[in-house]
């Protein structure tokens, strides 16, 4: 009989007490992202647009979904995207908290609808819609977008009073994110930035920079803060444009997260359950976080290196981790103690996140060995970095309603219509002849 290669495959169910730790090691694998999406856009909005609770009550909600809609076929863990992060700061900005989850939810209902045009036609269309030169520079941006956030963050903007304990606590929080990523073996390696926090969160106490007032008025458990259309606000599509066009770039992390999944289980995900179903559980997930006032999801390349790890590609596991993070968002002195994670820890991880993000990106250009020779690539990627980092916005009036495409919004747009319509060169033109 030929050995799995898997200890336990897709659809089996281990002993209670192995499922607990295999489920438990998922939860500190999204743990550490999922907290940061909220932290960081209230950080960046100035104001409050999300919590930590909601994040993971819709994170474990979105997971169930998923597994749901693909018929326990993909042991998929969905959390917070970082790819929202500016995009949705920017919505809250420009059309309050209405404009921001409509947004949310819009993205939801995008990838609804592609998963179902993928039903009858097929993922063709996908690669040319998004091929490597558009999506590289999409993921650049958004990393390079936010790096003035982490400067912040840390106090180093300029014409900022310098406070060398922040500085110290971003660096020690910085340092043993980066050490523990190059370094670091096993389990410890796929949660940098979780033992960065923590590290960073003892140094600070250190340095008398946390105010645990918070933690002691926080009750034990706590409701989550929902957020619900026509109860809280009325949906609004002002802010629309800012946020939906960031779904192309998510749509291309979730291919990407199936296929490497796919070759750690021995799986085509893409085929069985198929593109459309991995799509849909996204999609649906999504909506219903935005629906409570969540962030978007999006698939979890960490929770993909658990799989990797431990051999365990039950999704049995992948569930339990989502009802226990749903049962995180109810502990109202746990989320609490999250809260009082002072900026210049945040600074010290998004310092190296958001340079990760972007070199990602780069990363999508070098594996796809994109040929900067050829001048077309050149135009594609150069525009969309200059529209994306520039500030530029667009902004369409109609009577009441004002839309406006700005920023990664803008760039993506701008990227796929000059990589479809811009002819190729006269030598590339010979060569495919």
């Amino acid at each position: 009989m030929e050995e799995k290669k898997l200890l336990l495959d897709v659809d089996e169910k281990p002993q209670l007490s192995k499922w607990i730790i295999l489920a438990l090691q998922h939860v500190f694998a999204m743990f550490g992202a999922t907290i940061l999406v909220p932290i960081l856009v209230n950080s960046a909005a100035g104001q409050t647009v999300l919590t930590i609770p909601v994040a993971l009550v819709t994170s474990g909600i979105g997971t169930l979904i998923y597994i749901l809609c693909t018929k326990g076929k993909s042991p998929v863990y969905l959390g917070s995207s970082f790819a929202f992060i500016a995009p949705l700061a920017a919505a809250f900005l420009k059309g309050g908290i209405s404009g921001a989850m409509t947004g949310i939810m819009t993205v939801g209902l995008i990838y609804i609808i592609v998963a179902i045009i993928i039903k009858f036609l097929g993922k063709n269309w996908i690669d040319k819609l998004l091929p490597p030169i558009v999506i590289g520079p999409m993921i650049m941006i958004i990393g390079l977008g936010l790096a003035p956030t982490a400067i912040n963050q840390i106090g180093l903007a300029s014409g900022t009073e310098l406070d060398l304990r922040c500085v110290a606590v971003a660096f020690i929080t910085f340092a043993t994110t980066a050490i523990i990523m190059v370094r670091g073996k096993g389990f410890w390696k796929i949660i940098p930035f979780l033992i960065g926090i923590i590290v960073g969160y003892i140094s600070a106490i250190c340095f008398g920079l946390v105010d645990f007032t918070p933690i002691k008025e926080a009750a034990f458990f706590s409701m989550p803060h929902f957020v619900i259309p026509f109860v809280n606000y009325v949906p609004s599509f002002e802010a629309i444009l800012t946020i939906a066009p960031i779904a192309l770039v998510t749509m291309a992390e979730h291919i990407g997260d199936h296929t490497a999944l796919g070759t750690i289980i021995n799986r085509n995900l893409l085929k069985d359950p198929g593109l459309d179903k991995t799509l849909l559980g996204d999609g649906v997930a999504t909506f219903i976080a935005g629906l409570l006032g969540g962030p978007a999801n999006t698939t979890y390349g960490e929770n993909t290196s658990v799989v990797g790890m431990t051999k365990v590609a039950s999704v049995w596991v992948i569930g339990l981790a989502a009802i226990f993070a749903i049962c995180l968002g109810f502990l109202g002195k746990f989320t609490a103690l999250v809260s009082t994670i002072p900026s210049a820890v945040l600074g010290g991880v998004s310092l190296l996140l958001y340079g990760f993000i972007a070199v990602n990106g780069l990363k999508v250009l070098i594996q796809n060995q994109i040929d900067f020779g050829k001048s077309k690539n050149v135009v594609v990627a150069s525009t969309m970095l200059v529209l994306g980092l520039g500030g530029a916005a667009i902004s369409i009036v109609k009577g009441d309603l004002a839309l406006t495409i700005s920023g990664m919004s803008l760039a993506a747009i701008f990227g796929i219509l000059i990589n479809l319509f811009l002819p190729a060169e006269k030598e590339e033109n010979m060569k495919e002849k």
